[in-house]
């Protein structure tokens, strides 16, 4: 991909380590530490199924994601494969949806990053405090892929310090080995206050929405392998590792705030950290500032990754035509410095309007966004079933890294990722959210079909292959 300002193309500046850390952290979001909260508020303990089913899925997809990847590195990643696999409207339709997905998460983090800001220092001003951490973050982004690898690397490691540090703790007390005055050992609290799942099988299905915005980060790496010194490599290992970060980061923390505090003490207010309460249950001094500290790292680590993923989307998209010209020009250091902007400005501007017009609104834009990663995904999947075909027969050599079970696996994705999408959207008080996300398509769609009016374009001809 060469910029049309300095003749420059993106780097592979990231290094192993960097990509494992990125892979490794990816999916350790502030949504982990806070918003896991609201699903055990909304789901009881049952929110492990609802975390375990949400897992499965970006388990899934990521292996889907992954063999196209490894395959065919690309900064677009499945927005490019959308465009190669099913025509030019689906890769305008999903690199166009994911862009907005990952600026609404930056301009979500952010909010959210100054107001635990505001909470430590004891009064700075939440919005003006939100453009600050935009703006250094977007600093950091301009500088280089190199310097965008080395905080990610530093932050995730931090994250993964802690959850590990926590989960231990954790597996202490519930064994009756930590040194705490309550009895408190075993799972009886999973059971203990009105049942494993007190509001009904529904409210899981319905907190997917929640959960899979909480995943934010695990496809990062696939992004991030095309700048990577061994692309192919890489992104196997990351892929392969997704399965026991599901597993142990959310799965097993869920578990253990839910072994530790009964579920229905479990603050769901979006600032106050479960994590908080349990280490403060444990008897650990300090713990409401510690958690705070934290999660301001993990906010800063979605925001960084989230910047630099919706950045590489707009320039592949403009490279291929699907955005405006600019958008493709990349600097001698190798930074698509129009796209990190444009993406900067529009968060920006998500930022200003949540609080002109109230937290609601932010609300509405983070189940829009977890709503929309299930179309992503089903686009995902419907790419891999077509690629996946075309590869075998043209190409089998470049298939390093393979889907389990194909092609009746992909399917059984496909299945899935539309009941949940069903089940959310028949979900009490989910149509506002679903109006949403039709707005999205629809407009996205829109505007597809009038760019290729203008340009006098031929409907897309793609070949109809079986999936």
């Amino acid at each position: 991909m060469t910029g049309h300002d300095s003749g420059g193309s993106l780097h592979r500046g990231l290094k192993r380590r960097h990509m494992t850390m990125i892979g490794l952290g990816g999916v350790i979001s502030a949504g982990l530490f806070v918003s896991s909260g609201k699903v055990i508020a909304d789901t009881g303990p049952a929110a492990l199924v609802a975390y375990a089913l949400g897992g499965l899925i970006v388990v899934l997809v990521m292996r889907m994601l992954g063999e196209m990847a490894a395959a065919r590195p690309s900064a677009g990643s499945f927005a490019d494969y959308a465009h190669t696999a099913l025509g030019p409207r689906a890769g305008f339709l999903v690199g166009w949806c994911y862009w907005l997905f990952a600026i609404v998460a930056v301009a979500f983090e952010g909010v959210a990053g100054a107001k635990l800001l505001h909470s430590l220092s004891g009064g700075v001003p939440v919005l003006p405090t939100a453009v600050v951490l935009l703006a250094a973050l977007t600093a950091a982004n301009l500088v280089s892929v190199r310097l965008f690898g080395e905080t990610e690397f530093w932050l995730a490691s931090a994250k993964i310090v802690v959850i590990v540090a926590f989960l231990g703790a954790g597996t202490l007390y519930v064994l009756g080995l930590w040194p705490s005055d309550g009895a408190g050992a075993g799972l009886a609290l999973l059971t203990d206050h009105g049942g494993f799942a007190p509001k009904g099988w529904g409210a899981v299905l319905a907190a997917l929405v929640t959960v899979l915005f909480s995943y934010f980060g695990a496809e990062i790496v696939t992004i991030a392998a095309a700048e990577s010194a061994e692309p192919a490599k890489e992104v196997a290992r990351a892929t392969l590792r997704v399965v026991w970060r599901v597993l142990i980061f959310y799965v097993g923390s869920v578990l253990v705030i839910l072994a530790v505090v009964p579920w229905d003490r479990v603050p769901a207010n979006g600032t106050d950290s479960p994590f908080a309460t349990a280490i403060a249950e444990l008897g650990v001094p300090g713990a409401a500032t510690l958690m705070t500290w934290v999660i301001l790292v993990a906010v800063v680590s979605v925001m960084n990754a989230a910047l630099y993923a919706a950045s590489r989307v707009l320039c592949a998209m403009a490279a291929r035509g699907d955005a405006p010209p600019a958008a493709a020009r990349v600097r001698a250091s190798g930074v698509p410095a129009p796209a990190l902007l444009g993406g900067a400005a529009l968060a920006l501007v998500l930022m200003v309007a949540a609080f002109a017009v109230g937290d609601d609104a932010f609300d509405l834009l983070m189940n829009t966004a977890g709503l929309l990663v299930l179309v992503l995904y089903v686009f995902v999947a419907l790419s891999q079933l077509r690629l996946r075909r075309r590869m075998e027969a043209e190409s089998p050599e470049l298939l390093r890294l393979r889907m389990w079970g194909f092609p009746w696996l992909s399917r059984v994705v496909v299945v899935l990722l539309v009941l949940a999408f069903a089940a959310v959207a028949s979900s009490p008080g989910a149509l506002p959210v679903v109006g949403a996300v039709a707005a999205a398509v629809g407009g996205t769609l829109l505007a597809y079909e009038i760019r290729s009016r203008r340009r006098g374009a031929a409907p897309d001809a793609v070949a109809r292959e079986g999936v």
